[in-house]
């Protein structure tokens, strides 16, 4: 079974050895591959919706992979662990706002989690910017073109670190250090984003000369300033 590349991105950040729960696991890949590659001792594959966890326990059992190994549960969030249980928690293929709802719901399992391995498919910007609130920090970060689409993939360590400036925690703070092959494409997506919000202003005066506009404007000034290096 071979993972596309917005997987294989999150199996590439998790510690060797270590126990995780692939949180919104969806049919299991993650969770089978990062067993059968001997990346992880044992790993919880969780879903709070029904469908996703029987496809994930076909997976499983169809990969000979017992329950000692991989452990299907129907539960949400991290509500379905035990403080203590695994020591690395991925989330993937959900907003960076729901995330952080997830992390803040289960205070006690996250208190004794050493890793964090996350894809936010929107709010990258606000997820960073809890992590370093909550005495984390942003250890790695890379970028997987998948499906004609760019993923933003952070790893997460234990530890207190300064808050990056807003703009990086926007672009990606280790992502701007690396400077990797894709950083333009990612960025040019903000700068997309940011050039829609501009010209639905543009459309009334009133909005036009608000003070919203102008920081629109600044920002997207800011943005282009950083394609080049």
């Amino acid at each position: 079974m071979k993972l596309g590349d917005r997987l294989q991105a999150l199996a590439d950040f998790v510690p060797q050895g270590s126990r995780v729960a692939d949180i919104g696991t969806d049919h299991g890949y993650l969770a089978v591959e990062l067993v059968k590659s001997g990346k992880a001792k044992f790993v919880v594959a969780s879903d709070k919706n029904a469908g996703p966890y029987e496809a994930a326990v076909r997976t499983v059992r169809e990969n000979g992979l017992t329950d000692e190994r991989i452990s299907v549960r129907l539960g949400d969030g991290l509500k379905s662990l035990k403080p203590g249980e695994v020591d690395t928690v991925c989330i993937a293929g959900m907003g960076g706002t729901l995330m952080v709802e997830i992390l803040e719901g289960s205070p006690e399992v996250v208190e004794k989690l050493e890793s964090l391995v996350l894809q936010p498919q929107s709010a990258a910007a606000d997820l960073r910017r809890w992590l370093y609130r909550k005495r984390w920090y942003i250890e790695d970060e890379s970028l997987a073109l998948d499906d004609s689409r760019i993923y933003e993939i952070i790893k997460a360590k234990r530890g207190r670190r300064k808050m990056p400036e807003p703009l990086l925690l926007e672009i990606g703070p280790v992502l701007w250090q690396k400077k990797p092959p894709l950083l333009r494409h990612h960025i040019e997506a903000l700068l997309f984003q940011e050039r829609r919000v501009a010209a639905g202003m543009e459309k009334s005066e009133a909005a036009k000369k608000s003070k919203k506009y102008q920081a629109v404007i600044r920002h997207i000034k800011e943005l282009g300033e950083h394609l080049s290096w």
